[in-house]
């Protein structure tokens, strides 16, 4: 797999232009297929995991550039890019419904379905003979047990581990964390750094301390937790109610004000139209590619453990999982990735 360097607004044209990039059998496609080499952990696996599986299935070259999520759809729209495996929708809704009106840009599948934002605690809290809140089941609960979270900078009050401060999820938190009447018995504690969350997380866990914390997935943090952690209940969710509470101000979030649960988001695979009629073989791949958040999450958690890259991830993974990854492609480009896989 290449890397290519691309400053934000140069195209790409020379470089794809070039005498060097071979024919090969890759759809009769005589240039590299180009990913979005976008700059999260999950998404470099996702990346990794296609592009071993189109280099050696299908005889593909690849390239990625590297950057972020709104110049490399800038990128999809200008057809630098030809892969953009991890279309967060809902974060660029405005770019997304302007680029898939106008025809620049279409979804050809599905990376995962599940991607997941929630409320937990650990398991060992609420389950078992010992567990000290064996009935916090909801955030309607949680005021009856906040001592057990007990803030050692408030110990009157609990402590509830906020997103990082100056993500949007962090506002919604504080939003939620309010309308839900928590603000009396919990502090709204909003660490500094995504590795501060992640310690104090991983961290309880393994000492079976009380933690109630929000976090996301796919991550490695939830790779390595899942087991031991349970999602408290919410409002189920609802886009009016949650559109509602986005658009309000902090300062006019009162206790009693509506509010649901995270939603789940689907995260899409996209490309352009003139990659689609260019590569018909590889888009049907993309309409097959079927991971999950917790695939994901247990690979992520597998790079953190063993100080794997994304490569190195996904080669373990497609080594231990052909029962999956078999169902996307025909038996003979499925022989040859098993070739390739014996060899790395």
């Amino acid at each position: 797999m290449k890397m290519l360097a691309l400053a934000t607004g140069l195209a790409l044209a020379p470089i794809l232009a070039s005498p060097s990039a071979a024919t090969t059998a890759c759809d009769g496609l005589d240039r590299p297929v180009v990913f979005a080499g976008l700059d999260w952990d999950s998404a470099a696996f996702n990346n990794a995991v296609a592009m071993f599986m189109i280099e050696h299935g299908y005889g593909c070259e690849t390239d990625s550039i590297p950057g972020s999520t709104i110049p490399l759809f800038n990128g999809l729209i200008r057809g630098d890019v030809d892969i953009y495996m991890e279309a967060w929708i809902p974060n660029i809704k405005d770019a997304w419904d302007a680029a898939t009106a106008d025809g620049t840009v279409s979804s050809i599948g599905v990376s995962y379905p599940d991607a997941t934002q929630a409320w937990f605690v650990p398991r060992y809290m609420v389950e078992g003979d010992d567990a000290p809140a064996p009935d916090l089941k909801s955030v309607t609960d949680l005021p009856k047990y906040a001592d057990l979270f007990r803030d050692p900078e408030e110990p009157e009050k609990g402590r509830f581990y906020n997103c990082i401060l100056g993500w949007g999820c962090e506002v919604m938190n504080t939003k939620k964390l309010i309308a839900y009447g928590l603000t009396e018995e919990f502090t709204n504690f909003r660490p500094g750094t995504g590795g501060a969350l992640a310690a104090a997380i991983e961290s309880s866990i393994l000492r079976q301390r009380p933690i109630f914390f929000y976090y996301w997935g796919p991550t490695w943090v939830l790779g390595k937790v899942s087991d031991d952690i349970v999602t408290l209940e919410e409002p189920p969710y609802d886009e009016t109610t949650w559109q509602a509470l986005a658009d309000t101000a902090i300062d006019d979030v009162k206790s009693g004000t509506a509010a649901t649960a995270w939603p789940t988001v689907a995260v899409d695979i996209a490309s352009t139209p003139e990659f689609i009629e260019a590569a018909p073989t590889i888009v049907k791949f993309f309409g097959n590619f079927a991971l999950n958040a917790d695939i994901i999450s247990k690979s992520l958690a597998y790079m953190q453990d063993n100080s794997a890259n994304a490569d190195e991830a996904a080669v373990n993974w497609l080594k231990n999982n052909k029962d999956v990854w078999g169902g996307w492609v025909d038996d003979d480009v499925a022989k040859r990735i098993e070739s390739a896989l014996a060899s790395s």
